[in-house]
C-alpha cells in the first residue's frame, strides 16, 4: 500500500516509523514531514498541513491508498470527509466528531449532558461577564480558550488577577485569534493526571497504556504550559481498577453519546484524565494521537500499526487483537530556549549519531540542511527509549539526551517524576 501521513511533528514521525515497520506498506509519504521524518518517508514540504486541496490532489496524482490525518487543524476542517468524497480512505474522525477537541464549549457541554465527570464550569463570550465571574469564584480557577490554540490555551490561574488577565490576553487582545472568540472559566480539580488515548471505530473502544504528559516548560511543573516536554508510558498511578471505572463511567459513554449526536467518532480519541479524591473527571478531549505521548506510547506498541488504522476505518476494531511490550517506556523533549515565547532557529545539532542503542530520537522541528540537522521549532527532538520498569526507561531517555546538543537546548530534568 501506498501511505500519506499528513503532519510534521514528533507525533508524525514516530507514527511514521510504526507503519514503515509494517510489510503491507509500499511507500510511504509525509507532508510536510521534518528533516528527521525523511529518513523513513519521503517528505512533501511543500504542502502544509492545513492544505486540504493540496492533499487530495497529492493522494489522487500519486495512487495514495490511505491517508492518516495526524493534527488537530484540518481533523477539525474536515480533511478526512474531503478525503473520503473524492474516493480515498483515511484514518481519522470527520470534522462533526473532531468538534469534540476543537470547541472546548462544546465538550463540556455534551460532558454535562451526558453525565460524564467534568470539572464544574460555566461559558462565557462577553470579556466584562467572564471578568465578573472570576471575581465572584476566586482562584485557582482554570480559563480555556474554546478552540484550538497549539495546547496553550488553558491558564490555571492561582490568583483573581492572574485569572482576569488571562481573560483579556484571550478575549480582548485575541491571543489565539477566534480561538478566545468564547472562553470556559472552570473549577481547578487536583490530583494525578493521566492521558488514554484509545482506538475506537465508533462503536468498539482499545485503550492504549496509560502515559503521563508534563505540560508546564520548566522543572517542577513551573513556568507556562506547552505542547508537552515528555512523556512517560505507562502511568504508576493508572491502575486495572481505575481502567474499569473510567472504561464504565467516561470511555464508554462518550463513544455511545458522539454515536448518538450523529458524530460517530473512528480515529484516535485522547482522555485527559484527572484522578480526583472523588473519581476520575475528564480535563479535556483530543481528537487525535498526543504529542508527546504517541513517542513512548507506539514505542510500546506490538501490533501492526497499519493493521488496526484500517480496521477503525472499516469498523471492524473488534477483530484486532491489540497488544503491547512489556515494561515501560519515556520521551524527553529538548527544546529551543526561549520556547514557548520566542527562540532563534536554524541552530545546528550535534550528537544525533552518538545515542545509545535502544534510544530513538524523534524529530519534532528540524530540517536536514547541507548533510546536519539544524533547529526548526520550539520542540525540536523527543528523546525516547524503553526499559524494563519505568525508572530504567527514563533513565535510558536521559542517556540519550546527554549525547545532544545545540545552542540554547532546553529540557526537564523531572520527566516521569512527581
Amino acid at each position: 500500500m501506498n501511505i500519506l501521513v499528513v503532519g510534521g511533528g514528533g507525533r508524525e514521525h514516530a507514527i511514521c516509523a510504526a507503519l514503515a515497520r509494517s510489510p503491507r506498506v509500499n511507500k510511504l509519504y509525509c507532508a510536510p514531514g521534518n528533516g528527521g521524518i525523511a529518513s523513513v518517508a519521503e517528505c512533501r514540504p511543500e504542502i502544509v498541513a492545513t492544505d486540504i486541496p493540496g492533499v487530495v490532489h497529492f493522494a489522487l496524482d500519486n495512487a495514495v491508498d490511505y491517508v492518516m490525518v495526524a493534527p488537530d487543524d484540518p481533523l477539525a476542517a474536515g480533511m478526512v470527509d474531503v478525503l473520503e468524497d473524492a474516493g480515498i480512505r483515511a484514518f481519522g474522525p470527520h470534522g462533526n466528531a473532531a468538534i469534540i477537541e476543537a470547541s472546548k464549549v462544546f465538550s463540556k457541554n455534551f460532558m454535562r449532558k451526558y453525565g460524564i465527570p467534568t470539572a464544574k464550569f460555566e461559558t462565557f463570550s462577553v470579556p466584562e461577564d467572564a471578568l465578573a465571574y472570576i471575581e465572584a469564584q476566586g482562584a485557582p480557577i482554570v480559563v480555556k480558550a474554546d478552540g484550538l490554540a497549539l495546547g496553550k490555551g488553558v491558564v490555571v490561574a492561582q490568583t483573581v488577577a492572574e485569572a482576569k488577565a488571562a481573560i483579556t490576553e484571550i478575549m480582548v487582545n485575541e491571543k489565539f485569534g477566534h480561538s478566545g472568540d468564547e472562553i470556559v472559566i472552570e473549577e481547578c480539580l487536583s490530583g494525578p493526571e493521566v492521558t488514554v488515548l484509545a482506538f475506537t471505530d465508533g462503536t468498539t473502544i482499545v485503550p492504549m497504556l496509560s502515559s503521563r504528559d508534563h505540560k508546564r516548560v520548566n522543572d517542577n511543573d513551573e513556568g507556562p504550559n506547552t505542547g508537552g516536554m515528555g512523556a512517560i508510558c505507562p502511568s504508576p498511578n493508572y491502575t486495572p481498577e481505575l481502567a474499569a471505572q473510567c472504561m464504565e463511567t467516561i470511555f464508554r459513554p462518550t463513544i455511545d453519546a458522539m454515536r448518538a449526536e450523529g458524530r460517530e467518532f473512528r480515529g484516535v480519541i485522547y482522555f485527559g484524565l484527572m484522578l480526583t479524591k472523588n473519581g476520575p473527571y475528564v480535563i479535556e478531549y483530543n481528537a487525535r494521537f498526543g504529542d508527546p505521548e504517541t513517542q513512548p506510547i507506539l514505542e510500546m506498541l506490538d501490533t501492526d500499526l497499519l493493521d488496526i488504522f484500517e480496521a477503525v476505518t472499516d469498523g471492524r476494531l473488534a477483530e484486532i487483537d491489540v497488544k503491547w511490550k512489556s515494561g515501560a517506556a519515556a520521551c524527553v523533549v529538548m527544546a529551543s530556549g526561549g520556547y514557548p515565547g520566542d527562540y532563534a532557529k536554524g541552530l545546528e545539532i550535534h550528537g544525533l549519531d552518538a545515542v545509545p542503542d535502544g534510544v530513538t530520537v524523534y524529530h519534532a522541528g528540524t530540517k536536514l540542511k547541507d548533510g546536519a540537522y539544524h533547529t526548526s521549532g520550539g520542540r525540536v527532538l523527543g528523546v525516547t527509549a524503553r526499559g524494563g520498569n519505568l525508572a530504567e526507561a527514563i533513565a535510558n531517555a536521559y542517556d540519550g539526551v546527554k549525547h545532544i546538543s545545540f545552542d540554547n537546548a532546553h529540557y526537564r530534568t523531572d520527566i516521569g517524576k512527581g
